[in-house]
């Protein structure tokens, strides 16, 4: 048992964290066993309250994303030797878990997962209806078709488990002060911040906010609005179960995906927990409105058991041990979830030294290793590796209190669903955030969801199958897509491109800035290039393009995922280095329209007197002209790798644009293409894509970005120090471009590679060539492994392909063709 210490005991810290629940407390541990002095947790009753205390404790290795699955492992690690190291027990039970594939599809969605984890050390194995039998003698077998089986797995008593964090976090010399409550935050021009509560201020170098369900009321102090809502999780524990007390091991975890919950023992009976679907399933959204009740802290909910009643029925069909067993408690209750069910980790944009660990509705698996991830990024000024996918500034103005509802109520009810590649989710869309061609196109395409906006992905004909129908092969996208491709290659698209985050920097120090943010060196005045961020190892935190727009005035670009997360990295240098600068974030005010194919110039010059020849208007010059009397902003640039103009303008302006451009290319032939093909066509041309060729998991070097990356240009970029020390020691893998012979599936991306029996590495992305007829992908091989001609396999569905690493690009971009023609050679199309 805890004894609470109630007073503040210093009126100074380096951080203050804020929510004693297993996440806040794991912090503080990492924190201080880092060595981080002066480490102050405020918890506001006493620990584990809110969600922590009746969690039902499971944990995992198994993630479907990427990086996650290094935050899993990292936790079942910690958790396996903090016992040990504390002296507290933890109540650790590892048996093992079993996910259970009861149809065709769901075995298809095993092996997409198995080449997902091969090149991840996590064990994990795809086992036969025999095998799952004989770890769970229990199950009923009619519907078992496969298993997903990660030894290790199992579950841990969450009030145990935060209490040993608590004694390792003071070991270290962290203070961990309860019950005392913070009232109030003021921040500071300089950048520290008064965290204030009934014993007084605390004044802190930064502040993470964990508070669980209370995170919304911290958030609102400083006018922030998370999103985040409390969900009602019920979990049932049966009474001794004799077949249960007659086996001599502990049953692995099962997670029977079509019914839709998981079951462990607990002692001598069993407890299970389902995820009922996005129609029956609860909310607790007065808590949003009218804030938490102020006393809330170790209570529950009323269970309700005609809620899950179907669930129950499953789970008694699957084990029938069930049948007969009596129920002695129903838990019920509060757990947070964000919209996409991810939680909220890291530094939030806006805000200066306000970091947040917020949304989580796994909380116990995730906090050993987002404790570690935290504390690593606060003490080195990095994330050690790529988690974008829990950024808080993937959210923004447009992630409104209905949108996060909606968002929730199909999380929670998606819990078990097949995870498709290209996965679409439709509640709570469209927001607010749409294109000024939104409603003009909708009907026309299916729409892929982009950080709030909605975007083409590929465009209906009379005869297709049309609507959303995701699957693990290709389906029906496959030839419209192909369709699109010719197109562009042939004779001119248009594509919505209004996504992209978009920002205006002015200012007498803007040159230095970007000369020190950007490794290449600063665009001219009309021109633009393409420039990456380095963090301080030497990591892509972000590709831009930049353009000097008027001397001392820029315009930067970049993916619509990375909108806030870009933008926040470059406020920090501002702040960091003094810079007399302004920026503006004009992302929803600017629509952008793409327009690429041998047709563009013709098509464009008709709605301008502006000379939009070869010789006037050159590959990477950005200048402003009227297009059928609408200004706009041109930038002859396309991610098609053909011939094109991205056309920046405002957003009221996009109806007039696109339809004066469709006009005008009607004896064209123009018609529009979405971001399938686009990728398609970008693939080919061998471009790299931020988020899956690079990232901060990878330096630009061996992904193959060395053109952009100018390590002789006098400004000491962030990174420069690093990459040089990398360039000297040698890269030890290598982005390859890769055919593969396949049949009716494509690479993705993240996919393992094979070479001699064994997983040397993984693909980045892939797609289908339409000008080769077969697939392609970039991969990450060892170097000794990356000469043109080598042979590898690529896994996908449970199958190895041969693949070839091939000469890049496949198809040669326009300018190269253009120039390889004028002196007389014949390119490669």
């Amino acid at each position: 048992r805890e004894t609470p210490s109630a007073s503040l005991g210093k009126d100074r810290a380096d951080t203050v964290i804020i929510g004693g629940g297993c996440v806040g407390v794991s912090l503080a541990y990492h924190l201080a066993k880092a060595g981080l002095k002066d480490v102050v947790l405020l918890e506001k009753s006493e620990l584990t309250a809110g969600s922590t205390w009746h969690a039902a404790g499971l944990t995992t290795y198994f993630h479907p994303g990427i990086n996650l699955k290094k935050i899993h492992s990292y936790s079942i690690k910690l958790y396996e030797k903090l016992e040990e190291e504390t002296g507290q027990v933890v109540g650790f039970h590892q048996p093992g878990s079993i996910r259970i594939a009861s149809t065709p599809t769901r075995v298809d969605e095993f092996k997409y997962q198995m080449t997902r984890a091969g090149w991840h050390p996590t064990e994990q194995y795809l086992i036969t209806p025999e095998k799952v039998q004989e770890l769970f003698p229990l199950l009923k077998m009619d519907t078992v078709l496969a298993g997903l089986y990660n030894p290790g797995d199992g579950h841990i008593d969450p009030y145990s488990l935060t209490m040993a964090l608590a004694a390792g976090a003071r070991k270290y010399g962290a203070q961990l002060n309860y019950p005392i409550q913070v009232t109030n935050l003021n921040s500071r021009s300089d950048g520290t911040w008064d965290v204030e509560t009934p014993l007084g201020t605390i004044r802190a170098k930064r502040i993470v906010n964990a508070a669980g369900f209370w995170a919304r009321e911290i958030g609102k102090m400083i006018g922030l609005q998370h999103p985040l809502i409390p969900v009602h999780h019920q979990y049932v524990v049966t009474s001794t179960i004799p077949e249960v007390k007659a086996l001599k091991t502990e049953l692995p975890v099962i997670r029977d995906l079509e019914g839709s919950y998981y079951l462990r023992q607990e002692r001598d009976g069993l407890l299970f927990g389902p995820y009922e679907s996005e129609e029956k399933m609860k909310l607790q959204d007065s808590w949003v409105t009218n804030g938490v009740p102020p006393g809330f802290g170790k209570e529950l909910f009323e269970s309700d058991l005609d809620r899950i009643m179907e669930h129950i029925e499953a789970a008694m069909e699957m084990v029938p041990v069930l049948k007969n067993a009596d129920i002695v408690n129903t838990i019920a209750g509060p757990i947070t979830y964000s919209p996409d069910i991810l939680p909220m980790v890291g530094p939030h944009q806006g805000v200066r030294n306000y970091w947040v660990a917020i949304g989580f509705g796994y909380g116990i698996i995730h906090a050993g290793g987002i404790g570690k991830y935290l504390s690593d990024w606060i003490l080195e000024g990095e994330p050690p590796f790529d988690l974008i996918e829990v950024d808080p500034n993937r959210y923004g103005k447009w992630t409104t209190t209905e949108y996060t509802a909606a968002k929730a109520r199909e999380s929670y009810g998606f819990n078990n669903i097949v995870g498709y590649p290209k996965e679409e989710r439709f509640a709570g869309r469209p927001t607010e955030r749409t294109s000024g061609l939104y409603d003009l196109l909708k009907s026309k395409c299916s729409m892929g969801f982009h950080a709030g906006w909605e975007q083409p992905h590929w465009f209906y004909k009379p005869g297709d199958e049309t609507g959303y129908k995701p699957s693990f092969r290709r389906t029906n996208w496959f030839d419209p897509v192909g369709r699109e491709y010719k197109q562009v290659m042939e004779k001119v698209g248009v594509i919505d491109l209004s996504p992209f985050g978009k920002f205006k920097i002015k200012g007498t120090d803007s040159v230095k800035l970007l000369d020190h943010l950007f490794a290449n060196v600063v665009p001219k005045v009309g021109s633009t290039n393409i420039s990456h961020m380095l963090t301080p190892r030497g990591k892509v935190y972000a590709e831009l393009t930049v353009s000097q727009l008027y001397p001392g005035e820029f315009m930067l670009v970049t993916g619509s995922g990375s909108e806030l997360h870009d933008l926040r990295w470059i406020e920090e240098e501002v702040t960091r280095g003094g810079y007399k600068v302004e920026i503006e974030n004009v992302t929803d005010e600017m629509g952008v329209l793409g327009v690429a194919g041998p047709y563009a110039r013709q098509i464009l010059q008709k709605l301008t007197s502006e000379d939009l020849s070869d010789g006037s208007f050159k590959f990477l010059q950005s200048r402003h002209l009227k297009l059928s009397n609408i200004a706009l902003t041109a930038i002859r640039i396309s991610y098609t790798g053909e011939l094109g103009w991205e056309l920046y303008h405002r957003k009221e302006d996009s109806i007039a644009l696109y339809s004066a451009i469709m006009e005008a290319g009607q004896k064209e032939g123009i018609d529009n293409f979405g971001t399938y093909a686009l990728n398609a066509l970008r693939l080919e041309k061998g471009f790299r894509a931020w988020g899956a060729e690079m990232n901060c998991d990878t330096n630009p070097l061996e992904a193959g970005l060395e053109y952009f990356i100018k390590l002789n240009k006098p400004a000491d970029f962030t990174g420069k120090q690093a990459l040089k020390q990398i360039k000297e020691k040698g890269l030890k893998r290598r982005l390859v471009y890769l055919t593969l012979e396949t049949d009716n599936v494509d690479p993705e991306g993240n996919e393992s590679v094979w070479h001699n029996g064994k997983v040397i590495g993984n693909t980045t992305s892939g797609t289908f060539s339409y000008s080769a007829q077969q697939s392609l992908a970039f991969a990450y091989v060892p170097t000794e492994l990356s000469n043109v001609g080598q042979k590898l396999e690529v896994e996908l569905l449970g199958k190895n392909y041969p693949a070839t690493i091939i000469q890049e690009p496949l198809v040669l971009t326009e300018p190269t063709r253009m120039r390889l023609q004028r002196k007389g050679e014949s390119p490669k199309i």
